[in-house]
């Protein structure tokens, strides 16, 4: 048994007003083709309810026109946010990784000790880490500096 909405209802009459309001004498553009095409099988995959779990991806639409290809896919839900770093703290974190203090980093960058504290405390706020080893690692896993370390 299907369950009927308002909402349902309305869009199945826009989506008639839109077909007839499309219906004119001049031919349509592949592009136009495409986006209509996209436009129905959309409004159809929203009407048959979820799309599966959230830890899969999923292909919602796949067509060719003129030998272009469209693929509309619906990730999985990530759990963390991006992180982004400025250059300068990406800097500071691989002297980090190399083993330097903080005046060394200092020293080498012509900043003050007390301003790289600042960037390694924002650096920790941003990936929820307490300790260099820890904002390291998690630089590592995110791709933000290169695992392997060379003087």
């Amino acid at each position: 048994m299907m369950r009927t909405s308002s909402i349902g209802n309305e869009r199945v009459k826009a989506t008639k007003t839109f077909r007839r309001a499309v219906r004119v004498s001049v031919p349509i553009s592949p592009v136009d083709n495409l986006v209509r095409k996209l436009v129905a099988h959309a409004t159809h995959v929203a009407d048959s309810g979820p799309g599966g779990d959230d830890k899969s991806r999923k292909v919602l639409f796949d067509a060719e026109c003129d030998g272009m290809r469209c693929l509309v896919v619906r990730e999985p839900k990530t759990t963390e946010a991006r992180v982004s770093c400025t250059p300068r703290e990406r800097e500071i974190a691989r002297m980090v990784a190399k083993g330097y203090p903080n005046k060394t980093i200092a020293g080498v960058l012509e900043i003050s000790s007390w301003t790289v504290g600042t960037h390694l405390r924002h650096m920790f706020a941003k990936l929820h880490v307490s300790s260099r080893a820890a904002m390291v690692a998690k630089m590592i896993d995110a791709g933000l500096i290169e695992r392997k370390i060379d003087d």
